[in-house]
């Protein structure tokens, strides 16, 4: 049966299917000995599929592998850094890193702490990934001030960002430190607009000073009853937590 090359690599967990697109467009993958082109398709059970020159078959997938991690500020959420800076994998053991295809699913920026998702499943990162597919997460958040109860309801109502208004959200004063002149929001955002949390506090006038998520979905850093997951140490995910992410 054929399928689109990119499909393949991401079901035999090579790359998620955007990196599996990149690295078809920078020439990297090969079927029957040629170079091709983004969107040609193969058919796994007859013809000879290379990435960097080394074949693959389906015989060779790795396990699928599901993780969260509790990400330290400062670490990029990528898979390399041009600039040198620790990455999320650099978390996971040498032999882990290595040959099984483990990526992030979405990102938080560098700044910012908290639960990412690492997975060697490309579907699954596709499928969440895709706009249509809106997995609340929540958001510890201080901000610079004391935002007033109509600046809460204008953020959970939606600001425009480039055109576009945000979706509902869910905002909560969680608490508030005058001295410090600062406070603390939960806030639950089903969109995942880059960096839009802190473009729309700093909208409002309410800059973030700190921005930790704790929870995707029902997958929580700090389950009820058990002790939060440390910075930087991940563990492997629940089967109801696997079962809520394959059922979006």
């Amino acid at each position: 049966m054929t399928e689109r090359l990119q499909k393949i690599l991401s079901q035999w967990g090579i790359a998620s299917r955007r990196q599996a697109e990149e690295m078809i467009l920078a020439g990297r993958v090969k079927v029957n000995g040629s170079v091709v082109d983004l969107g040609q398709k193969a058919d796994p059970s007859r013809d000879q599929i290379e990435v960097d020159g080394k074949s693959i078959h389906p015989a060779h997938r790795p396990p699928l592998i599901y993780l969260l991690l509790h990400k330290p500020a400062g670490v990029v959420s990528t898979c390399s850094d041009p600039q040198g800076r620790p990455t999320v994998l650099d978390f996971l053991p040498p032999k882990q890193r290595q040959g099984h295809g483990i990526h992030p699913v979405g990102r938080l920026d560098a700044d910012s702490t908290g639960a990412l998702l690492l997975t060697n499943d490309g579907d699954l990162t596709f499928r969440l990934s895709h706009p249509k597919h809106s997995v609340a997460k929540t958001y510890h958040v201080w901000v610079q001030g004391q935002p007033s109860e109509d600046i809460l309801e204008t953020w959970r109502s939606g600001v425009v960002l480039n055109g576009k208004k945000t979706l509902p959200a869910q905002v909560v004063l969680l608490k508030t430190q005058p001295k410090n002149n600062k406070t603390l929001l939960e806030i639950v955002l089903t969109e995942g607009r880059n960096r839009q949390i802190r473009r729309v506090a700093e909208q409002l006038g309410y800059p973030v000073l700190q921005l930790h998520r704790v929870a995707i979905g029902p997958i929580q850093l700090q389950p009820p009853g058990v002790r939060s997951l440390p910075p930087g140490q991940y563990r492997p995910l629940k089967e109801f937590e696997l079962n809520f992410l394959r059922s979006q």
